[in-house]
């Protein structure tokens, strides 16, 4: 059950979209891929009936997509209109009407945090706050499948948390939601699998899960932080290629490090620069001038760190003090040691 795609490939005149690919996102999940906004736009056409499948096949639980009717798939696109002369309760109410929905209005404002601003026009709303009306739609039409196009992009915190929220409660229910997005750090946030697509197929891409037992205790993890030798400071620039020449970065101007199908990029001010280490060299190098390994796929300048979110009991993030407020994945495992390093108990 769930979405599917079997033997899906895309060819536009005499050039490759994506070749040919299988792809299941189950129930219970949340399943993202990473693309162009070539592939992104395709994908979606497809999706929503809007191209032919040519070559290959979509099934939503095992029903070809163009039989399957048009509520059992919910879609929250990036650029997406609204009655903008409607207050949020009118709006809503619309849309419970529309799909002959059970759950309350009031319900539905509270799970979306619009509870104080029920009697307010939708034109009045902040962009975040009509990306939350978009995401109360969904809930209200409750169909099979979920389809998110960058859901968090240029979102507040606030809406960020009402996302990942819902996003677990989906998980909950069985629902199979398919996130596509440009942003490798809003994928592995988000996501239970990550995915590239491109003109070279569709590959996963590796992220680390822990259960409970792989989180140590605090005291555990403060002694594995005691027995690391305290070295002095080291002024070491990091080398990385661009246009056939070596560039050198001094440490304070990286924001973070990114690790990708085994590619390392230096990302400085909305930037990426690839770079020859590996991310056990970088954190190495690099762990003496407080950089500190976040993730599996990122290592961070803690230097640069201006919040740690807590989404969910399961889900950290950090937020970078830089132009883009660039949102980094933090596992559960490094939370606990990120604690230690802070001082807090």
């Amino acid at each position: 059950m769930g979405l599917q795609f079997s033997s899906v490939e895309k060819r536009l005149n005499d050039s490759l979209i994506f070749p040919e690919f299988n792809l299941h996102s189950a129930s219970h999940q949340v399943t993202a891929i990473y693309s162009s906004l070539n592939v992104r736009n395709t994908l979606l056409q497809m999706l929503t009936k809007e191209i032919p499948i040519l070559n290959g096949e979509i099934y939503i639980n095992d029903v070809e997509i163009s039989k399957v009717n048009i509520p059992d798939i919910g879609f929250a696109l990036l650029n997406e209109g609204q009655y903008e002369r409607l207050t949020i309760a009118e709006m809503l109410s619309f849309y419970r009407k529309l799909y002959s929905a059970d759950i309350s209005t009031t319900a539905i404002l509270r799970k979306v945090h619009l509870e104080e601003k029920r009697n307010i026009r939708i034109n009045k709303l902040s962009y975040s706050e009509q990306k939350r009306i978009q995401f109360a739609k969904l809930l209200i039409q409750n169909p099979e499948q979920f389809i998110f196009e960058e859901p968090d992009q240029n979102i507040d915190i606030e809406t960020q948390r009402v996302l990942i929220i819902m996003l677990e409660e989906l998980r909950a229910t069985g629902k199979s939601v398919l996130i596509v997005t440009g942003n490798m750090e809003s994928a592995v946030i988000l996501a239970d699998k990550v995915f590239r697509l491109d003109e070279k197929g569709l590959h996963e891409i590796q992220i680390a899960r822990e259960s409970e037992e792989d989180i140590p205790p605090i005291s555990e993890a403060s002694a594995e932080i005691d027995k690391t030798e305290i070295q002095p400071v080291r002024f070491e620039k990091i080398p990385t290629k661009v246009n056939e020449k070596i560039v050198l970065f001094d440490p304070p101007e990286i924001d973070y490090i990114e690790s990708n199908d085994g590619q390392s990029s230096l990302h400085i001010n909305g930037e990426a620069f690839p770079t020859m280490f590996t991310m056990n060299e970088l954190e190495e190098r690099l762990q003496h001038f407080g950089f500190f390994r976040c993730h599996r796929s990122y290592i961070v300048n803690l230097q640069k760190v201006r919040e740690v979110i807590t989404w969910t009991r399961n889900s950290y993030s950090l937020i970078l003090e830089n132009e883009r407020k660039s949102n980094i994945p933090l596992s559960k495992t490094k939370m606990a040691e990120l604690k230690v390093m802070l001082g807090l108990k």
